[in-house]
């Protein structure tokens, strides 16, 4: 599966509702996943650590489809043009 994909399968499933939450409320389930994963990083059970990297994944993809980004254009376009990003090491 690409990341193209998955984005595509979200906006397929979630669309109406995601957009009729909107972004506000959106970011704020987005970083209560962010919150979720930095407890399960602290711990030792690697399916909970892959579950919570999945939400994130599939919350940042929600907020990157009600605000009309694709997700892989940016990923490209970002870090992988010659050079890659200012400041990243």
């Amino acid at each position: 599966m690409t990341i193209e994909q998955f984005q595509s399968h979200i906006r397929e499933k979630y669309s109406q509702r995601d957009r009729a939450r909107g972004t506000p409320a959106t970011f704020m389930w987005f970083t209560e996943e962010v919150g979720e994963l930095a407890s399960a990083l602290m711990d030792v059970d690697q399916k909970n650590k892959e579950e919570e990297f999945a939400d994130v994944f599939a919350w940042l993809c929600t907020l990157a489809n009600i605000n009309d980004i694709d997700l892989t254009r940016a990923i490209e376009s970002k870090y992988f043009r010659e050079g890659g990003p200012k400041g990243y090491k």
